[in-house]
């Protein structure tokens, strides 16, 4: 039942703002979320430890301060939402080797009920039997990167059907970067009588990683596979990461249908889903333990009452989810890592109940206006098990939008849109621990009161080509400007851990551009395929304490290119990730601080022949010695640990079989 891409294109076409669509499965590696998402205008993502762990991923700024990474984008899993109904996500459970597309409508262009972040939503739709019947896919790489995937799909008359099971092993670059996961999922499809159509999808994960936390600045250059622990000073003895072992182990079993019905004049769409996950954070001083059940459904429908020619268009939906979390959170040990006392236990309940309008209307030939609202109310109730604290908190808003689609010619689409979006936070915000690295047994937990992040957001932008033929430039642009009240800012500690969430009262401004191109050109008898990207992010403080201080988590350049050379079944060329300036790493801009910018370079080779494919790629040629990302904090100097040393020059290999 799931629309391939040709589906998902037109669907976007119709958007009035910035969306990218990706095709996992044209990728030869896929061994981290950023094989995926590379090159895509937009879409920040920072390496942690460069295995299966938990990048940073950034879509207008929304979310970056969050630690660990886990708000300000809506993740979804075949059209169905992945977060937990608090917000928080694990983005170490996507699997992009079993995505057919993954799409994106950034910010205001987001299309279900329960998206209103500044961010927008991310939709990983899986392959199905019907459009692969199986695949194996092994690789391997430096530092211990090993990865197998195997797929088998079928097709019957009215049913069809596909499973694959992967598997991720990493030693890691730095020293206690360990990571692994296991993975299955599978989706059973229904074809019934007239339009109806039915698929459930079952997955489990099971993910696990070492944290080798930050280090001060200088150990980027003199040691970058090192951790604290490795050295002789009082803080490398306070915050020894062999001692107070670092880590995150994670498992998810998810249960999800989806039926649809109808024709273009009413089409209607019913998902319901389960998922049950158990989650354990050692963030260096706590252990954050999480259980939780949620559940959720989503009903849409949309229509077009005089077909595809008439001039008038709506959609509506409603969608509800609820989490259960037990959450308990224990004194970590500074000698091997154990759970000391117990300071925290609490039962948290979200829910969301959130409901979408739109109309749209083709004022003529190649004019179209689009306007929707949706309106939430979300609740976030705490209470401890082993005291009187409690803290029920709801918010009730509704988000507008309003946008134009102009088709200036046959393949230039020009749009502009105006929005409000909705953030509140999560219980990674509202649970709030303080330990001393030095003093455990003074470890305290509070319950945080917290407002709803807000933004109006004005975008313009296009998308189009340029060329006749097989072979045009194409090309998009969106330039994007967000007034944002209450801002949610998270900061750490002067040892890099996190110590608290607030609202940021003087206001904060988020503008930027998103430039994609992407082309073919014939040369030296075969074809030199292009693609590049340039994502501009200008964030900074209105008023308040740190009044234009830029906000402190984004790179303000990121720059992705690739060039290869396609030659009969091979295909070879250089590849570079650029942040050409350098980024403050704490809202108070301290000079010195900063994250360096640097260039990536790297090269690929690939081969395909028939059911047959292979690659070999190899990254950071010049085995640069850089910061992948940082802790952030109000203030900070580069003595303190806050700069988690990137991957340096690696090797990574792997064949495909398709059958």
């Amino acid at each position: 039942m799931v629309d391939g891409v040709d589906a998902e294109r037109a669907r976007l076409a119709r958007v009035p703002g910035g969306t990218n669509l990706v095709e996992p499965q044209q990728q030869s590696r896929l061994a981290t979320l950023r094989d995926a998402l590379d090159y895509q205008p937009g879409i920040v993502i920072q390496d942690f430890f460069g295995g299966t762990d938990q990048p940073r991923l950034s879509i207008r700024g929304s979310g970056i301060q969050s630690n660990p990474v886990n708000r300000g984008v809506l993740l979804l899993q075949d059209g169905l939402p992945l977060n937990e109904a608090d917000g928080s996500f694990i983005i170490g459970f996507l699997e992009p080797r079993n995505a057919a597309l993954v799409s994106a409508r950034r910010g205001a262009n987001a299309l279900t009920p329960g998206a209103t972040t500044l961010g927008g939503e991310l939709d990983f739709v899986s392959l199905t039997g019907a459009q692969e019947r199986g695949r194996v896919r092994a690789e391997t790489g430096s530092y211990g990167r090993q990865a197998l995937q195997a797929a088998v799909g079928g097709v019957g008359e009215r049913f069809d059907s596909r499973i694959s099971a992967s598997s991720d092993r990493f030693d890691g670059y730095r020293h206690h970067s360990a990571s692994s996961r296991d993975s299955v999922q599978a989706n059973l499809g229904f074809q019934g009588d007239g339009s109806f159509e039915n698929r459930t999808y079952l997955s489990w994960t099971d993910l696990s990683f070492q944290i080798p936390s930050v280090v001060p600045m200088d150990r980027i250059a003199s040691n970058p596979r090192g951790v604290m622990g490795d050295g002789v000073t009082a803080q490398d003895q306070l915050l020894n990461v062999y001692k107070r072992d670092p880590r995150r182990a994670a498992d998810q079993l998810r249960l999800a249908n989806r039926s649809r019905w109808g024709s273009d004049a009413l089409r209607q769409e019913l998902g319901v889903y389960w998922q049950d996950t158990d989650d354990l954070f050692n963030n260096q001083t706590n252990y954050t333990l999480t259980h939780s059940r949620t559940v959720g459904a989503q009903w849409q429908a949309s229509g077009r009452p005089a077909g595809e020619q008439g001039a008038w268009g709506w959609r509506t939906g409603v969608s509800w989810a609820q989490s259960d979390m037990q959450r308990d959170l224990y004194a970590t040990g500074p000698v091997n890592g154990q759970q000391l006392q117990r300071f925290g236990a609490y039962d948290l309940d979200a829910s969301n109940v959130q409901a979408l309008a739109a109309l749209d209307w083709r004022v003529a030939a190649d004019w179209t206006v689009v306007g929707s609202v949706q309106w939430s109310h979300l609740t976030r109730d705490a209470a401890s098990r082993t005291s009187a604290a409690q803290a029920d908190q709801d918010w009730t808003f509704a988000t507008p939008k309003v946008g134009v689609n102009w088709a200036a010619t046959p393949t230039t689409r020009l749009w502009a849109n105006l929005s409000r979006s909705h953030e509140a936070p999560t219980y990674w915000e509202i649970v709030s621990a303080t330990v001393a690295a030095n003093s455990p047994t003074t470890a305290s937990a509070e319950l945080v009161r917290l407002a709803a992040q807000r933004a109006t957001t004005l975008e313009v932008g296009g998308e189009g080509q340029w060329g006749e033929g097989v072979r045009p430039v194409r090309w998009s642009a969106a330039a994007y400007r967000s007034i944002l009240a209450d801002e949610l800012i998270s900061t750490t500690d002067a040892n890099g851990i996190k110590v608290g969430t607030y609202n940021y009262r003087g206001g904060t401004l988020h503008q930027g551009l998103e430039l994609g191109l992407a082309g073919a050109q014939p040369l030296l008898g075969g074809v030199l395929d292009w693609r590049a990207s340039w994502t501009l992010s200008d964030y900074r403080f209105r008023g308040g304490v740190y009044a234009g201080k830029q906000i402190a988590g984004v790179p303000r350049h990121l720059i992705n290119a690739e060039l290869m050379l396609r030659q009969g079944a091979w295909r070879v060329g250089p590849n570079l990730r650029w942040l050409p300036v350098d980024t403050p790493t704490d809202h108070a801009n301290t000079p010195g601080a900063e994250q360096d910018g640097y260039a990536l370079l790297g090269i690929k080779l690939e081969w395909a022949q028939g059911p047959w494919a292979a690659y070999l790629q190899a990254d950071n040629l010049t085995d640069r010695r850089y910061a992948s990302s940082y802790a952030i904090r109000n203030q900070a100097t580069a003595a303190q640990p806050g700069y988690l040393p990137g991957v340096g020059r690696s090797l990574t290999a792997g064949v495909t079989y398709k059958f």
